[in-house]
């Protein structure tokens, strides 16, 4: 299966697509739902440089899943908005997002990302420490996530 990613605006009619499909998603699955005017999506915007970037991953040509990173004020790099289509789930997809977003946080200077998640999203879990990311302490405010991870860049 051919995965390819793509840089594009947060505004692009694919990462729109992919942006519907996650907050529909994780608005099915957390426990409280999802109130995206609570969940920071007025903030999409700083998914673009130079304070971030968005990713879309294609299979077969169509937008499959996406992720963003965030260049955080703290020395260190934030993923978010990570999501994969169900119809392509298991199948690498999710980990190619990862890693790439990895790359664009240390192509910007950045040693270190973190991210945070949901208790019910345990398949991401999985991934991120397969990937080689650490549960750590609290380090923000987002008032849906329940678990934060961190890695060390090579």
């Amino acid at each position: 299966m051919e995965i390819a990613l793509e840089r594009v605006a947060v505004s692009h009619p694919d990462a729109q697509f992919c942006l519907d499909g996650y907050f529909r998603e994780i608005n099915s699955r957390f426990e409280t739902g999802f109130d995206p005017a609570r969940g920071g999506a007025a903030d999409d915007g700083i998914y673009a440089p130079p304070t971030g970037d968005f990713l879309i991953a294609r299979v077969q040509g169509k937008a499959a899943g996406c992720g963003a990173v965030a260049f955080r004020d703290g020395g260190y790099a934030e993923i978010k908005r990570m999501w994969v289509s169900e119809a392509v789930r298991g199948q690498g997809v999710g980990h190619q997002i990862l890693l790439r977003l990895e790359d664009v946080a240390r192509e910007a200077g950045f040693a270190r990302v973190r991210l945070d998640s949901n208790r019910s999203l345990t398949e991401a879990h999985k991934l991120y420490a397969r990937c080689g990311y650490s549960e750590i302490a609290r380090y923000n405010d987002n008032p849906y996530a329940e678990i934060w991870f961190e890695k060390m860049l090579d």
